[in-house]
């Protein structure tokens, strides 16, 4: 692996979210290295003014390759999807934590100036999260820890490991703490898909075939809040320019159910589709929402794309893909 300097290197930059923060750096100038596990054909985005390299950085040789030179990284790389991976999946999603530990042990041996960890609302204690009318979870409610199993664990874990390479290292680490990012040139289908995509899929489905039929996972009353690709992206620079060490939650206050989302995109969509709800299915906790008190304290932030208006980019670029893939 070739090694000279980059402004910022992206750990897992073939991704849904890495795809869009590496092609916002490049258009400020910024020199980038995009690294990911994937075969290149499979990543989501590939910026030819980057350099691409596929590498797995679970092993410590990959990660010191990829790590020599950058002065700034974006620890995105993960092993993740929708609740139904999560759910099916849980020593997978531990086993990033080999990926997590091998990037801070080469962020620390190569002197880098600053380390964003994308840490998950996964982090936080089940019990808070039992009733759809949910209180936003803030920062604090992740202790006593009782993260959601496999995946939650491991993003805990580590945002512990950053705190302690700051504390015993020196190495400035920041965390945020994504709540459901959604938009366009994301996983839509497979398995891997969280919410929203699949809802616009299903949609889309319905309204291609004339078959207005779809099913929900759940009852449809579980609630959740999602946040836009490109708030997630401006937020995630923000953090890590930033003057907080602690975790800080990134998404969305605008809570709604799962059944609220349909409405929206079936909104978008015109159309009308009945419901058929798979109870057995994967559904995740009962309640989450995002306390953005932290957020709006230390940076006066709070995101700018609403959900109708992120959902209707959303829908017009899934309607494309089912579009394609149905010849």
């Amino acid at each position: 692996m070739a090694t000279n300097t980059v402004d910022v290197l992206v750990a897992g930059g073939g991704g849904f979210i890495g795809g869009h923060l590496v092609s916002d750096l490049l258009k400020q100038g910024l020199s980038v290295r995009s690294v990911d596990v994937k075969p290149q054909a499979e990543w989501y985005q590939v910026h030819g003014d980057a350099q691409n390299v596929v590498a797995d950085l679970s092993l410590l040789e990959n990660a010191m390759a990829a790590t020599d030179g950058a002065r700034q990284v974006y620890m995105l790389a993960a092993d993740m999807g929708g609740m139904g991976f999560i759910e099916n999946n849980k020593a997978l999603c531990m086993l990033t934590v080999l990926t997590s530990t091998h990037m801070l042990q080469a962020a620390k041996h190569h002197d880098v100036e600053r380390y964003f960890y994308s840490s998950s609302a996964c982090v936080y204690a089940a019990d808070k999260q039992t009733n759809p009318d949910i209180t936003a979870l803030k920062e604090s409610d992740a202790y006593p820890a009782m993260p959601e199993d496999g995946y939650g664990w491991e993003k805990l874990f580590t945002e512990r490991m950053c705190r302690h390479y700051s504390e015993d290292f020196g190495l400035i680490t920041r965390v945020a703490r994504y709540h459901n990012v959604y938009g366009p040139e994301g996983t839509w289908d497979g398995g891997r898909e969280k919410a929203p995509a699949a809802v616009c899929r299903k949609i889309a489905t319905a309204a291609i075939t004339g078959k207005h039929e779809i099913e929900i996972w759940g009852d449809g009353e579980q609630t959740r809040s999602f946040m836009y690709i490109d708030d997630c992206v401006r937020g995630s620079q923000m953090i890590l320019h930033g003057d907080s060490g602690e975790p800080v939650n990134l998404g969305s206050s605008e809570l709604v159910s799962i059944n609220q989302l349909v409405d929206i995109v079936e909104g978008i969509a015109g159309i009308r589709c009945v419901r058929k709800y798979k109870l057995d299915a994967p559904q995740g906790v009962r309640g989450r929402n995002s306390d953005n008190t932290q957020i709006m304290a230390t940076y006066g932030w709070e995101p700018s794309i609403s959900l109708a208006d992120g959902l209707a980019e959303t829908y017009a670029w899934v309607y494309d893909q089912v579009k394609l893939s149905q010849g």
